[in-house]
């Protein structure tokens, strides 16, 4: 067998093995599981989830995950808990801890405080026959025939379950909390997915920077109101009511088609009923309008339609929105 045929064959058997362990687990689960999601919902404390090893890396990510989509958590280490970590789990906090044997030493040691410290005890594991399934108040059953290793000893099957009914648990508990868009961005203020749920137009456009003309102004003085303001465009207005929009583009046109400029006032030049979006106006979905429109510009306003700016495709794709 040449060396692609092994990488191809590898690849897809670990695929397959994987795919039929999560075949397992959404078979196993039932009313022990929406007991234990109902449990969770109505507590009043955080959860605490710890693990040690692989299982403690899908541990820091199924609290990261819980944390992130409106359920309070926190992860603790396995094996740094008895030398002081445990002072993080308090009275009402319900702690799930992570094990495929169930009989890890680290989490074994653990078990003895968690029980007399009055908490619930949630055991993940692949064996509830052991000691944690044995100990543990309710089980999270991580159901695996053989890890995907060709020695069956590395963690792969079986850390792939644990972090898939751990986003269940998650996504179960968003949707009993109602957790909305607007709930994700307030936890999520920085970064593309943050900006995508809550930044707004009016947090772009530079209200000292107004480019506005009137309908009887000539290309000379178009030309330097968009060259003063740098923002590629202008808005014609009379009376404080917008008119139309002139962007550079525009005055490239006129010239190309005009031998003499003489006489051109911006009234010929403008785009009447330009696009006009409110202040509040999510940025990320300004860009997609402006997309599916093809146009670079968008005039911004506020209350009573009062004209408050221009802003630049460029300004929202330089924000990271077009990710």
């Amino acid at each position: 067998m040449s060396e692609i045929s092994l990488i191809s064959t590898t690849a897809l058997k670990t695929i397959s093995d994987e795919t039929k362990s999560l075949d397992l687990l959404a078979d196993s689960m039932g009313e022990s599981f929406e007991q234990i999601v109902e449990l969770i919902h109505q507590s009043e404390g955080k959860i605490v989830v710890t693990g040690i090893g692989k299982s403690g890396i899908v541990a820091m990510k199924i609290a990261a995950t819980l944390s992130s989509t409106g359920s309070p958590a926190a992860f603790m280490h396995g094996a740094d808990a008895s030398h002081g970590d445990m002072g993080i789990i308090e009275k009402k906090d319900i702690v799930i801890a992570l094990s495929k044997s169930g009989n890890t030493k680290e989490v074994k040691d653990l078990i003895p405080f968690i029980k007399n410290n009055g908490n619930v005890l949630i055991g993940m594991t692949a064996n509830p026959s052991s000691f944690l399934g044995a100990q543990s108040d309710h089980i999270l059953y991580t159901p695996v025939e053989k890890e995907a290793c060709p020695h069956n000893l590395a963690p792969t099957t079986s850390t792939t379950v644990q972090m898939v009914l751990g986003d269940a648990l998650a996504m179960c508990l968003m949707k009993l909390k109602e957790f909305k868009p607007k709930d994700f961005a307030q936890i999520h203020p920085s970064g593309t997915l943050g900006k995508k749920l809550q930044l707004k137009i009016c947090h772009l456009i530079n209200k000292s920077k107004k480019p506005s003309v009137s309908p009887k102004d000539s290309m000379r003085d178009v030309i330097f109101e968009i060259s003063e303001k740098r923002l590629g465009a202008t808005i014609v207005e009379h009376n404080d009511r917008i008119l139309g929009l002139i962007t550079d583009g525009d005055i490239r046109r006129i010239l190309e088609h005009n031998s003499s400029i003489s006489g051109i006032t911006a009234q010929h030049m403008m785009t009447k009923n330009p696009v006009q979006i409110n202040e509040n106006f999510l940025a990320f979905e300004a860009l997609k309008m402006m997309k599916s429109r093809k146009i670079n510009h968008l005039v911004v306003t506020g209350t009573g339609n009062k004209y408050l700016g221009i802003v630049h495709i460029l300004d929202l794709i330089k924000e990271g929105l077009d990710g």
